[in-house]
């Protein structure tokens, strides 16, 4: 991939999806195709690379429909099922490389993924068809290339959980939060002036372990983003309502949608 510098939206919905199962709300029974939400992912390219951002349950669904083949590695932000269950879906990102695939996140991450996927971290994991992983935990920045990968700490209900800043030559940096109830002060400092900011906005009113849509405004506003998407958007969430009374420099994300980060 040499292609201009996107971020793709594999999903943008909350642990449950839109439309919510047994639900007659009007947002799960419009005919928006923005109001159908598969559970938050996104793939960034830059240069040569092709990183994914969490594994959810719809990875089959949502690689099969942007036409996803390769992967240069996963970064996980945190072990919600939500986030992670589509592990299984990697095999097929496998079968196209010798080496083992770079799985990245914490330590309490990772470690989770080794009891719920036992089976692919097995010495004896020795079948070319499963998934081969290799686990890194993330304790600073790294690199693929020249591209620049930042952890962002954020707090969200009791488990470890990071978002991550990428910085590339002739990109926009961008920050990508899709769990957060609170930013520490010293992610905000990391987060200060970023161009995208891609963040949580789970519904209009309180939630305890997520952003509300004032939250996400505030942060927003916080760390000046000179433009923010909002994602993790649950049925409460009509996308042309709550287009039409966002502030400017803020719009809602949906499933497929890609955004351009070539520095202008």
């Amino acid at each position: 991939m040499t292609d201009a510098p996107k971020l793709i939206f594999l999903g943008t919905g909350t642990s449950v999806g839109v439309p919510v199962i047994g639900c007659d709300c009007g947002v799960c029974r419009s005919v928006d195709p923005r109001n159908r939400r598969l559970r938050s992912s996104v793939v960034l390219r830059a240069g040569a690379v092709s990183l994914l951002v969490d594994s959810g349950p719809d990875l089959r669904a949502q690689a099969l429909r942007e036409g996803l083949r390769e992967l240069d590695g996963v970064l996980y932000t945190h072990s919600h099922l939500d986030h992670v269950a589509g592990f299984d879906e990697l095999r097929a990102f496998c079968w196209r490389r010798s080496a083992p695939l770079p799985l990245h996140g914490t330590a309490e991450c990772l470690e989770t993924l080794k009891i719920m996927f036992a089976w692919a971290f097995s010495p004896d994991n020795a079948f070319k068809g499963y998934v081969k992983p290799d686990p890194k935990v993330v304790e600073g920045p790294f690199h693929y290339g020249d591209l620049r990968v930042t952890p962002l700490p954020v707090e969200h209900a009791s488990v470890a959980t990071i978002g991550y800043q990428f910085e590339y030559p002739g990109m926009r940096r961008l920050a990508y939060l899709p769990d957060v109830k609170r930013i520490p002060v010293d992610t905000l400092r990391l987060l200060r002036g970023v161009d995208v900011l891609v963040v949580d906005s789970l519904r209009t009113t309180p939630h305890p372990t997520h952003f509300s849509l004032d939250e996400a405004l505030a942060a927003a506003a916080e760390v000046g983003a000179r433009e923010t998407w909002l994602t993790h958007l649950g049925h409460e969430n009509d996308h042309a309502e709550l287009s039409g009374r966002l502030p400017a420099g803020v719009r809602v994300a949906w499933d497929g949608l890609k955004v351009l980060l070539e520095d202008a």
